[in-house]
């Protein structure tokens, strides 16, 4: 049986690891006062991994269905895809070094889902090699044979999609997790 908090099983938090979010439900985030700086960079670092995902995976469909060439394609892709597996490993670890500690001291009833989150950053971390490889083979694939170039384009579609659909069920539980605390709390209470 798998476990249900796995990243490919879970389907948000258990009630033992909502106890925040159901006092503080997303809705009132936007505007409650304890919603500061920090908070607010840390979603719009996330609504970037999800704008950039999504964009990354856009392109990639547009080239499988023939609406773009491989040059034009390449030259947009490349750097983007960079960018996106960079911050996204340079931001799991400042969570798992800087962040998720603070977190764990300051209620130790979330403990449990603050071992979730770092286990899926070792299943994203993974994915994210994966992802690089394939997208190598893919920006390596001869222009002049098509076939090779489609075998590649869906084999990192394939993982890359995989790999958007694990990293939005993560940043949204762990938005969940994590920005109630922060409104309960606060950022100075939390050490932030």
């Amino acid at each position: 049986m798998h476990d249900l908090l796995d990243l490919d099983n879970r389907l948000g938090w258990p009630a033992d690891l909502r106890v925040l979010l159901d006092r503080y439900p997303r809705e009132v985030w936007p505007a409650h006062p304890n919603l500061g700086a920090t908070a607010r960079f840390w979603i719009a670092k996330h609504d970037m991994f999800r704008e950039l995902g999504g964009a990354l995976q856009q392109a990639t469909t547009a080239l499988r269905e023939g609406e773009v060439a491989a040059a034009p394609f390449r030259g947009w892709f490349a750097p983007r895809l960079r960018l996106f597996l960079g911050e996204l490993e340079g931001h799991h670890q400042i969570e798992d070094h800087a962040y998720f500690p603070l977190f764990r001291a300051a209620d130790a009833r979330l403990e449990r889902g603050f071992d979730v989150l770092e286990g899926d950053h070792e299943t994203i971390h993974h994915a994210l090699e994966i992802t690089a490889e394939r997208a190598r083979a893919l920006l390596m694939a001869p222009e002049t044979d098509q076939d090779a170039l489609r075998r590649a384009a869906d084999a990192y579609a394939d993982q890359a999609d995989a790999l958007l659909a694990s990293l939005l069920r993560h940043l949204g539980d762990e938005e969940d997790l994590i920005i109630p605390m922060i409104l309960d709390r606060t950022e100075g209470g939390l050490g932030l």
